[in-house]
């Protein structure tokens, strides 16, 4: 059996297409999981919905607790890191992540920024050695697991090659963490034209759907 850890981070509620003002993410992660689970349906999901329940913000007493050994951890100390150990165990469970995530000024939402700093953890999710080239060490690299985003953007061009590739700062801010935990392999799809509605947005739309039941069977073929 199969588990996808399915999160969302929009601050829209809705859907697109089944709500007004609703989020293209939320559709395509919705569309991500339905897809997997009509012909996997024995497969289980797990469901975050942190754009509506936000985690919280890393403070110094998190950075504390996180830093002391955990046989040193006084009982205030497991408490503040009750919701990064959560969060983490989630993610270890998972076999994929399918993140719906829209840009948020070439960036990504802050709750989306909140969970990556619970879940980057050293000791937890990756460890450092200063006596390696590369001193960063993935804990989480002890099995594959794969990641999907699913973004949406309100302009076009945002992909490599594309004529505002140097902007997005939002598939490289959560690949790039993720990938120090040990999870490299990253799929995205992407909804564009959010701000031009009309014909362009249904084209778009209508290509990321197509996208994202192409890869749900790429990724359960492998």
């Amino acid at each position: 059996m199969t588990t996808l850890l399915h999160l969302d981070a929009s601050a829209r509620p809705g859907r697109s297409g089944t709500t007004v003002h609703g989020s293209h993410s939320r559709r395509l992660s919705h569309h991500f999981v339905s897809a997997w689970k009509a012909t996997r349906p024995q497969d289980e999901v797990v469901y975050r919905d942190i754009g509506a329940a936000p985690p919280s913000v890393v403070t110094g007493e998190w950075i504390e607790s996180g830093y002391t050994p955990a046989h040193l951890r006084e009982p205030w100390m497991h408490k503040v890191l009750a919701e990064s150990d959560a969060l983490i165990a989630e993610i270890r469970q998972a076999d994929v992540l399918v993140i719906g995530v829209p840009m948020y000024n070439f960036s990504m939402p802050a709750p989306l920024k909140s969970w990556i700093d619970n879940v980057v953890r050293i000791g937890a999710t990756f460890d450092y050695d200063r006596s390696l080239e590369n001193p960063y060490v993935p804990l989480l690299a002890e099995r594959h697991r794969r990641t999907v985003l699913l973004t949406s953007c309100g302009s076009s061009g945002y992909g490599p090659g594309g004529v505002q590739a140097h902007l997005d700062l939002l598939t490289p801010g959560i690949a790039s963490p993720l990938a120090l935990l040990g999870l490299t392999e990253v799929h995205s799809v992407a909804i564009e034209h959010a701000e031009d509605h009309g014909d362009l947005l249904d084209q778009s739309i209508a290509a990321a759907l197509a996208r994202v039941d192409a890869l749900v069977g790429q990724l359960q073929a492998a």
